[in-house]
């Protein structure tokens, strides 16, 4: 991408993109179009269809959408599903028909079916059924990645998808009902240590594993996707470390300072099983995640203590 071309941001304020925000920033991009869901809710059609009447962006990277953890899913399926149709036909279609140069869809682990082999390859995707508890959620996925792969086939634009790993960092919504297993843990375990409680309840049985990647990882992948991919099939975006929840719930308790016990609620839904993804694609274009584990939950602490005391 030219620095100075016309790049639409979809979702600047989320966790992702607030981070590919930054990214664009410190290389130099300078026209970078973003709009607040104030200004432009991108589940209106007509809205959405104007605004690129206007703006004629060269590039696309869609990363708004209504995201949530699993609660937030089984409570508003109905919701997940919907809203994130809307916002990506939306955007996605209004880009081909203003002539988008390239546009970058981020999509989903959850897309994979619930029992996909691991590590999950993107030939995968629509070999089996989603996970019940985010179905609504993984449908919209992939229903995105697949209208990205026939505008790419029927018009010939570079209209592409990724599929990160589960993420998190800073900028990330710290609720315990509706945010993703990280930021949720962080805020449950703070409020435990600062109330002295003596336990701590923890959805499931621990014993689902996941892989994460943190935000500005994720930025870098998707920035390097823009100027160097241009193939039809979605790519993953992982940062090759798979963690149990049960050690996750113990990293967290750690860098948080709580004391207490962790009781898991085997009543509770896991989720899917295991999702570590194969990312030996992006790997070939000489991505590396940089940031482990450890250092990556320290630094998402330390930006939730700076939001909590503003």
């Amino acid at each position: 991408m030219d620095k100075v071309a016309k790049i639409f941001l979809a979702g600047h304020t989320g966790l992702v993109g607030s981070s590919i925000l930054r990214k664009l920033k410190e290389n130099q991009y300078t026209n970078i179009i973003v709009s607040t869901h104030q200004q432009l809710d991108l589940r209106q059609q007509s809205l959405v269809e104007d605004f690129f009447r206007e703006k004629k962006p060269q590039y696309v990277i869609l990363s708004a959408a209504l995201v949530g953890g699993i609660r937030a899913n089984i409570t508003n399926p109905t919701e997940f599903l919907y809203d994130n149709l809307m916002i990506q036909n939306n955007v996605i279609y209004s880009s081909y028909k203003n002539n988008v140069e390239k546009l970058l869809f981020v999509a989903c682990g959850c897309a994979y079916p619930t029992n996909a082999p691991q590590p999950m390859k993107e030939e995968y995707l629509l070999t089996g059924l989603p996970e019940p508890t985010n179905e609504g959620f993984a449908l919209s996925k992939l229903t995105g990645i697949k209208l990205c792969e026939k505008i790419f086939d029927q018009y010939k634009r570079c209209f592409i998808s990724c599929i990160p790993a589960n993420t998190y960092g800073p900028n990330d919504h710290f609720d315990q009902f509706k945010s993703h297993v990280i930021p949720g843990l962080i805020k449950k375990v703070f409020l435990a240590k600062r109330q002295n409680l003596k336990q701590v309840d923890v959805w499931g049985t621990g014993k689902a594993i996941r892989e994460f990647i943190y935000v500005d990882d994720l930025a870098e992948a998707i920035l390097l996707l823009m100027n160097k991919y241009h193939k039809r099939e979605v790519i993953n975006i992982g940062s090759g470390q798979e963690i149990t929840i049960k050690d996750l719930v113990f990293l967290i308790k750690e860098i948080v300072g709580y004391k207490g016990k962790i009781i898991f609620d085997k009543t509770k839904p896991d989720g899917m099983k295991r999702r570590f993804l194969n990312s030996s694609k992006l790997q070939d274009l000489g991505f590396t995640a940089k940031t482990d584990l450890k250092n990556g939950l320290k630094k998402t602490y330390d930006y939730f203590l700076q939001e909590i005391q503003s």
